[in-house]
């Protein structure tokens, strides 16, 4: 006996209510998550379905992930996951066309069972692409316990509705980028500010990477300075708590992904470090839940000084904009070391200078007091720092003060 097929009919003035609707809840909030839960719950409401979910395409992963859902799956939110092509929903997604299917939805050779999305105690299913530019951002699911006709009025509003969904994702990513590039010039601005100050580098270091961590929102970014040989990478300062990533070995530049960034002189992108051989400490990388990488090299006048990595805690395809923002700050780390060592150059210079005018008064004092020559009283002095294993400016200091003193 076949089964009685219920459909809902819809008039003019109940589309264009709803229409309405979601282009005041489109236009109210910027705020994505609350913008697709309104919708999953008008959708709903007007189609009298039993279920509705909003997947959004993750393009770090390839994925769909449930974002929005009227009850059942409340809890699911974030956590389901399907790829491209996987069950209904990546079948529609994977071919950019709506399917309904208004019975015996979970007999359909396309049909996949997820343990934590019952899909199989429903009969019917209506899915539908959101596209921005013929791309997929995401789909629309609207199911029904029972057989259900979706009618064409039906598919054609539940398609203009995505495509209302589609022009909020894009205005929602402007105002993403935009808002982001407002904090990289604000983190640039700050990081340059901490540069021209006269704090100690080590500070400077560990304010950069804290604001560079924050920008970027990285799960761990850290500074790493070459040794004098130029073989070594050794980690400067970053904001992670974590003992066992501050405490790690120095990196060989050879054998190290860090390394590549140096020896190239240009950023690198790695998408998970956990599967990557060249990472040297891939147990760190699991225990602390590190996933992908960006290195870039420090740059002083087109001198390697080390590298600022940052790393994500999941699969991220890293933008030119994440590669331009972290080379600008890795520019002002380098100028920040450089005028540090510059400094105690001069420092080293000038400390020098006044250890030898203090010296050859000693061995002027040495000369006219004891009448010996000057290289007598240069091996006086020397012979005295060896014996009490003091520099030989400490030894002209106090020769020269028990003269005054005597």
């Amino acid at each position: 006996m076949a089964r009685a097929k219920t459909a809902v009919v819809l008039d003019t003035s109940e589309e264009l209510d709803l229409l309405h609707k979601i282009t005041n809840i489109i236009g109210s909030t910027l705020e994505l998550n609350t913008m697709l839960q309104e919708i999953v719950g008008l959708v709903s409401g007007v189609t009298r379905a039993d279920a509705c979910f909003i997947y959004l395409h993750e393009p770090a992963q390839d994925c769909l992930v449930l974002s929005a859902s009227k009850t059942p799956h409340p809890g699911e939110i974030g956590r389901i996951r399907l790829r491209m092509g996987e069950g209904l929903t990546g079948w529609v997604a994977e071919h950019k066309k709506p399917l309904a299917l208004p019975e015996k939805a979970h007999e359909d050779h396309r049909f996949k069972f997820f343990q934590n999305l019952p899909e199989d105690k429903f009969e019917s299913f209506l899915s539908v692409p959101i596209l921005i530019k013929d791309a997929v951002v995401g789909v629309i699911n609207v199911q029904h316990r029972k057989a259900h006709t979706h009618t064409e009025r039906t598919q054609k509003l539940l398609t203009t509705i995505a495509r209302q969904v589609g022009g909020a994702l894009e205005n929602a990513r402007l105002y993403e980028e935009t808002r982001r590039r407002a904090d990289a010039i604000q983190t640039l601005s700050a990081v340059s500010h901490t540069v021209a100050s006269d704090r100690y580098a080590d500070e400077i270091l560990q304010l950069i990477v804290s604001m560079t961590a924050g920008l970027l929102k990285s799960k761990i970014c850290s500074v790493m300075l070459l040794d004098e040989t130029g073989a070594e990478l050794r980690i400067a300062a970053t904001q992670s708590l974590s003992e066992a990533y501050r405490n790690k070995p120095a990196l060989l530049v050879e054998k190290s992904l860090s390394g590549q960034a140096v020896l190239q002189k240009k950023p690198l992108i790695v998408k998970d470090v956990r599967q990557d051989k060249r990472f040297s400490f891939r147990d760190i990388a699991v225990t602390e839940g590190l996933v992908s990488l960006l290195s870039v090299p420090m740059l002083y006048k087109g001198k390697v000084l080390g590298v600022i990595n940052t790393y994500a805690a999941e699969p991220y395809d890293y933008t030119k904009d994440d590669v331009s923002i972290l080379q600008s700050v890795a520019n002002q780390c380098a100028s920040a070391i450089m005028q540090t060592r510059l400094l105690q150059d001069k420092l080293a210079a000038q400390e020098q200078l006044e250890s030898r005018k203090l010296v050859e008064r000693a061995k002027a004092l040495l000369m006219k007091k004891r009448g010996l020559s000057e290289p007598d009283a240069f091996r006086e002095i020397q012979k005295q720092s060896m014996d009490r294993r003091k520099s030989m400016k400490e030894i002209a200091e106090a020769l020269l003060l028990a003269a005054d003193l005597g």
